[in-house]
């Protein structure tokens, strides 16, 4: 099977559950195929009109195995970027998208998508993995900020930019257009909400210096639709607390806060027995979700997320959908045996439209 004719499969599986969902005739249908297989036929590619590719990234989100907060797929803000040209025009698109995600706190879900992919050739490549992410810097007295970012941190700087160096540093966008070097951009304060974590009973949390951003806006992954791959896709939902309290904040290779919480709590580290672990990720979970209500920022609790989530599962059987899921990403990394979720199975197929991990383009670089 050639590439015209792999990508004629995808488009009409697409177009044909797309458009009815979308309460389509039958007749608009197989008018838009025949459009699409000229198009195909004659330029190698299709182009999917704005209300394909708002319900097919809509589509994708409600595919995303690993994703539990599917409930509210429908919602999703889709801003149609296809028509950028030049590096300032993906700067303002995406300095917009976290200022209109963000809302002052009322996160709004939300994708910007950019040209696709054309024989491989990519209009846009960003390199940053969230449009917000703290900096992370070696030094001899160890890892000042976030590991997970010491490679693009390093990068970023071999490319003139210079941070403080403090644990909250905010990195600089960096993407490039196609055959260009790539640009950064710092982002200016006032659209990065930052919320400062505290805690309801323990005054001392505060001297931790402990604070998150807002909203998690995943800038790596790829969009396909129909055959169609948009390699620049940034989208976000909100965070539920526990990717921020017991994983970025707690993991020994990120923040590895919890001595530090213990310590603040008067608990006993030297003995597993004493499940030290275990009291400080909850009370620094606790933390973050009274920060985050505190700011007026949007957040949900692991147990509230999995009822949402079986909310969505009762949801996708009356509409006669397959449900698909990652069981390892769904659980909670918190208490997961008391969420429905650990109770049961998930078949972890693949179903399109969907979003997909793709190599880092510094790594590509690299093996060049």
């Amino acid at each position: 099977m050639n590439n015209q004719e792999t990508l004629w499969n995808e488009a009409e599986a697409f177009i044909s559950l797309c458009y009815e969902e979308l309460n389509k005739s039958n007749e608009e249908k197989v008018a838009r195929l025949h459009e699409i297989k000229e198009e195909i036929e004659s330029a190698g590619v299709y182009t999917h009109t704005t209300e394909e590719l708002t319900h097919g990234a809509k589509m994708a989100w409600r595919n995303s195995n690993r994703c539990i907060g599917r409930l509210f797929w429908s919602t999703l803000h889709v801003h149609d970027c296809r028509h950028v040209k030049t590096a300032d025009e993906v700067k303002e698109a995406l300095f917009h998208h976290i200022e209109y995600a963000t809302n002052g706190g009322k996160i709004r879900p939300s994708i910007t998508i950019f040209p696709p992919e054309h024989h491989r050739q990519q209009e846009v490549v960003i390199y940053n993995h969230q449009l917000v992410r703290y900096a992370g810097y070696e030094t001899e007295y160890g890892i000042i900020g976030d590991e997970a970012s010491l490679e693009l941190t390093k990068i970023c700087e071999a490319h003139g930019w210079k941070g403080e160096r403090t644990h909250f540093d905010i990195l600089p966008l960096m993407f490039r257009m196609k055959d260009q070097p790539p640009v950064l951009y710092d982002l200016p304060k006032e659209i990065v909400l930052e919320v400062d974590i505290t805690h309801p009973e323990y005054e001392k949390f505060h001297d931790l210096g402990l604070k998150w951003y807002a909203v998690p806006i995943i800038a790596d992954m790829k969009l396909e639709i129909g055959g169609i791959h948009y390699n620049a896709a940034p989208f976000n939902g909100w965070y539920m607390g526990t990717e921020i309290g017991a994983r970025n904040l707690a993991d020994e290779h990120r923040y590895n806060m919890l001595k530090k919480v213990a310590s603040i709590l008067g608990l006993d580290t030297t003995k597993n027995v004493s499940l030290w672990k275990d009291k400080a990720i909850v009370e620094l979970n606790v933390a973050v979700l009274h920060s985050y209500r505190e700011a007026g920022v949007t957040i949900v609790d692991h147990h509230t997320a999995a009822h949402q989530f079986k909310q969505f599962e009762k949801q996708e059987e009356r509409s006669e959908r397959r449900l698909t899921g990652d069981w390892t990403w769904l659980i909670p990394p918190v208490s997961p045996a008391a969420t429905h979720i650990f109770h049961r199975n998930y078949e972890n197929a693949i179903v399109k439209p969907n979003y997909f991990y793709q190599e880092k383009p510094y790594k590509r670089i690299e093996k060049a």
